[in-house]
């Protein structure tokens, strides 16, 4: 019942902003990276693209990425139990491993990581924005992109010195803790930024109709930091300097809701050194790129439910050189080369060993005019790769605009998904190094009218790689697996001081024989409104309702999960310029649900924070 109200609030809400005669917004001047490797007005992109802002991040107090993308259309996530279990996220029904992952710029993807970027271990400080760009990306990010990319660009240094400070306590007994210190001058700046979150958290695996209270709880423990320099040898060139250390301790179930000894332990670090230089129309830059992922799986004890790696040791290496030329009033034409190379080596528990490297070297072109109302962009990639075919990929934007208020785009891609190394080398079962890559064509199509955006998207993926339970192995799916769907997004100020943001998607994933893919939901209503008409206070109420998935379970079969609503809540309190209080309410209602199936959420929830700039 509670359900069947929720959908009704969500769609009594979709009617009410259709209909709004609301005035035109002014289009913020928001910048986007990701959608053609260089800087450009997110009003001068083709491609289907989402930005959350610094300003979002803060007024709704998430505390990992994972959170902050879940506010997304097309964005859908799965995971294996409270904060820092391992989580799926699912883009346009198209999972992780499909979806190239950057921290400024540089791959946060583990090589020995079969589930491919770690999101768990993402906790949010200094984020100055994530972009999202959706549908396939191979034809300018290479063979990890078939999906989309998500860029997480971290703030940079102002001018003199300043900072912050947050604190957070709340529900499992959880403690958070971040600073930031910055500091800017003429010739050079650098910025520091750490995180420490821990929490006690709950069982992380449930039996069905069991309480979560029942069991021994599984605690997460993360530590992050965060150091960014740049030095400004003249005007128009600077070198550039990142690192990213993080550190985490994830205890998990295996069979049993009381397994007191499985505990991930694990380091990530992501490095980044650059040189840029501007020569009249032109800017070059050289940039070379480490990231660098350890994870020792503590109390493993033999082969049973896989226990059988020690450690894990994965590495991406890229080094790229790539010169913009400007050319007309608002045309550019990009090129680019570079070397990119995974490692993967494990110990199992035996002592025994495995490794294997990929390597690929690869040039790219892409080029963008506007010519008044018309927008266009082209890009072609050709990829050399050591352990597989070689491939060309590219991708076709373009976006029109009828008035100020009307604008419409579509996009063209093609894509080349290589095996994750680890997926072939499979240590829990058997090896398949016969693995083929995946093919991906894909193509969205949208249309925009003032706040309101709706898009049709439809991919196509040949040889899709998927985990066979019964050979315990990696396989290809034969023919094509397909992905389509709708989604809308509207958002306005619908009354004095009142914000609604509401999106939603409706969407299939199926095989070449028709059947349902794994964890995807079929519709996804995503609804969030914001009040700022006492002085000083601001509240944000924000709902979601994700519908049926199908998980196949080893001991119930192919089962349903999904069809549950969560609403969450957040109070801000701006005591002075510099000081501001929270209260955050997660699943107010307490509403107990799955996003996978036997694994447990959490139940209704408080945390109080406080922030201080200086």
């Amino acid at each position: 019942m509670q359900n069947k109200i929720c959908i009704s609030s969500v769609v009594a809400s979709l009617l009410i902003a259709t209909n709004l005669q609301a005035n035109s917004s002014k289009i913020s001047d928001v910048t986007v990276y990701s959608a053609t490797k260089t800087e450009q007005s997110i009003k001068d992109v083709t491609s289907s693209v989402n930005v959350i802002t610094k300003e979002e991040i803060q007024e709704k107090n998430f505390t990992t990425v994972n959170q902050a993308l879940n506010s997304l259309s097309g964005v859908s996530i799965v995971s294996n139990g409270g904060l820092g279990s391992s989580s799926s996220t699912f883009l346009r029904g198209l999972s992780t491993k499909r979806v190239l992952v950057l921290i400024d710029g540089v791959t946060y993807k583990d090589p020995a990581n079969s589930s491919g970027a770690s999101f768990q271990h993402l906790m949010i400080n200094d984020i100055e924005r994530i972009e999202v760009i959706k549908g396939a990306q191979s034809g300018i990010w290479g063979a990890d992109a078939s999906a989309g990319v998500i860029n997480i660009i971290t703030s940079k240094a102002k001018e003199g010195f300043s900072g912050n400070v947050n604190l957070e306590y709340g529900s499992y007994d959880t403690k958070k803790a971040s600073t930031v210190l910055s500091y800017g001058a003429k010739k050079y700046d650098i910025r520091l930024s750490a995180d420490k979150t821990k929490t006690t958290g709950f069982t992380s695996k449930l039996p069905y109709g069991k309480d979560r209270d029942d069991f021994e709880n599984d605690a997460y423990d993360n530590t992050t930091v965060n150091l960014t320099s740049n030095y400004y040898i003249t005007e128009n060139s600077k070198i550039s300097f990142g690192i990213k250390n993080i550190n985490f301790l994830s205890e998990y179930d295996t069979s049993s809701a009381d397994d007191s000894n499985m505990r991930s332990n694990g380091e990530t670090t992501l490095y980044n050194l650059g040189y840029s230089h501007k020569i009249k129309n032109h800017e070059l830059k050289v940039k070379y790129e480490l990231s660098k992922f350890n994870r020792v799986e503590e109390g493993t004890v033999g082969s049973a439910w896989g226990e059988n790696v020690l450690e894990f040791n994965g590495e991406n290496q890229n080094i790229e050189i790539s010169d913009e030329f400007t050319y007309m009033s608002n045309s550019f034409l990009l090129m680019g080369a570079g070397i990119k190379k995974d490692d993967v080596d494990y110990v199992l528990t035996d002592n025994s060993t495995n490794q294997r490297d990929s390597e690929n070297k690869y040039i790219y072109l892409t080029n963008s005019n506007k010519f008044d109302n018309l927008i266009l962009t082209q890009s072609l990639r050709y990829d050399k790769f050591d352990n597989y075919e070689n491939k060309t990929t590219g991708k076709l934007g373009v976006k029109y605009y009828f008035t100020k208020d009307l604008s419409t785009f579509a996009n063209y891609g093609t894509a080349y998904n290589v095996p994750n190394i680890i997926d072939e080398l499979n240590p829990w079962g058997t090896t398949n190094t016969n693995l083929k890559p995946e093919k991906t064509k894909g193509f969205d199509l949208g249309i925009t009218y003032k706040n309101l955006t709706l898009t049709y998207f439809e991919t196509k993926v040949e040889d899709l790689i998927t985990w066979d339970s019964i050979t315990s192995k990696n396989e290809n799916i034969g023919g094509e697996s397909k992905f389509k769907g709708l989604e809308l997004e509207y958002s306005n100020e619908v009354l004095n001081d009142t914000f609604i943001t509401f999106n939603y998607t409706i969407q299939s994933a199926k095989d070449d024989e028709d059947k349902d893919l794994e964890r995807r939901a079929k519709q996804l209503y995503k609804l969030s409104l914001d009040y700022h008409g006492l002085d000083k206070i601001h509240f944000n109420v924000n709902a979601q309702y994700i519908g049926d998935r199908v998980i196949n379970d080893w001991t119930d079969g192919r089962v349903q999960t999904g069809n549950y609503a969560v609403v969450n809540g957040v109070i801000n309190y701006e005591m002075n310029d510099n000081t501001r209080l929270y209260l955050k309410l997660d699943n107010i209602f307490d509403e107990d649900y799955n996003t996978v199936y036997g694994y447990a959420t959490a139940g209704r929830s408080a945390y109080v924070g406080l922030r201080y700039n200086f």
